[in-house]
């Protein structure tokens, strides 16, 4: 049932679906931040599920099973914290496109709102002085590559260093 919502959602293109849901219920933060949290849900519900029944098929698992731990104890305590590297992994690889989303809303308007301040909102207003003030939008725009870029390097350091099967 959770696994048939998962192949729902990542059937649809998020970014409609965001743009949809936005433009239905009015422009406010708090819409606009669990739609921003809720970006990618089924990457991690699938990923997580695949990880936990591999480590649940584990030889030290099934026997701290028959030892007669309870499946919570089991999970807690065994299964979470070995997937909980790659958990770790896909969140900092999967923040770039979390960034980008944000900003992209925000410069289409269906984002965060004066007077509060968005990376998407500045690029948004310097269009309109490119010719004058280049600056006001190449300097989000730059912020923006270079924080998407850092975060993505940081995944990619992260992935080398929590995965045992990248060991030197």
């Amino acid at each position: 049932t959770i696994m048939m919502m998962v192949d729902v959602q990542a059937s649809l293109p998020f970014m409609i679906l965001a743009l949809a849901v936005l433009a239905f219920f009015g422009n406010n933060l708090t819409l606009f931040v669990l739609v921003i949290g809720i970006n990618g849900w089924e990457v991690y519900a699938r990923l997580a599920r695949g990880a936990a029944l591999s480590v649940r098929e584990r030889g030290y698992a099934q026997a701290i099973h028959a030892f007669g731990a309870s499946e919570w104890r089991l999970y807690l305590r065994h299964v979470l914290p070995n997937i909980a590297a790659v958990l770790i992994v896909q969140f900092t690889l999967n923040f770039p496109q979390t960034i980008l989303l944000e900003t992209s809303l925000s410069f289409l308007g269906l984002g965060v709102q004066p007077p509060l301040t968005s990376l998407g909102q500045m690029l948004g207003d310097g269009r309109n002085y490119l010719l004058t003030a280049w600056w006001m939008a190449v300097l989000p725009g730059a912020v923006t590559f270079i924080a998407t870029l850092s975060v993505s390097l940081i995944g990619d350091w992260l992935r080398d260093r929590l995965d045992p099967t990248l060991a030197d």
